[in-house]
């Protein structure tokens, strides 16, 4: 699984994803701080 973590201030949101393709499309359309993970 593929984790977008967006960082907001005081705040984080976390957006799940099946495949590397979604998530750096996601990833691509945010402007704030943002980190891409993977998990097992």
């Amino acid at each position: 699984m593929w984790v977008v973590t967006v960082f907001d201030q005081n705040t984080y949101r976390m957006f799940e994803y099946q495949t590397k393709a979604e998530a750096t499309n996601c990833l691509s359309r945010f402007s704030q701080t943002a980190m891409l993970s993977y998990t097992k």
